[in-house]
């Protein structure tokens, strides 16, 4: 994970969403319709964005995911940090449901850096 503290967004800044998840997600007739919900928005690295990756996606579909977005590898490390601090800070939430999810992130999150080449299949737990 020291990969993600040692990238840093070097292109210019753009327009990031900055909560890109399944609540802020409009689907109709099984498609994207619409993102909702632009109090995080800004400028910056868009990094923050990926985080879906991990919330959402999974496996196959995670991949295409990133094969579609090009985005290069430090730029995805950044994401898995993002997520990283996500599942962290709302890992103790008293909700069950909350806290699942964080658990569920947090796994996926392990899971796939232990299988990349950064992680060099360390185990995970």
């Amino acid at each position: 994970m020291g990969q993600r503290v040692a990238s840093t967004w070097t292109g210019p800044p753009v327009w990031f969403h900055g909560d890109v998840a399944w609540g802020n997600l409009l689907v109709r007739d099984g498609r994207l319709a619409a993102v909702i919900d632009f109090g995080c928005c800004g400028m910056g690295d868009p990094a923050c964005d990926l985080a879906i990756a991990w919330t959402l996606l999974s496996g196959p579909s995670r991949a295409a995911f990133r094969t579609k977005l090009g985005v290069d590898e430090a730029t995805w490390a950044r994401g898995r940090g993002w997520v990283l601090w996500k599942a962290l800070i709302t890992l103790d939430n008293p909700d069950p449901v909350r806290a699942a999810e964080a658990r569920h992130m947090l796994n996926a999150v392990l899971t796939e850096y232990a299988e990349s080449p950064a992680g060099q299949g360390r185990p995970v737990g």
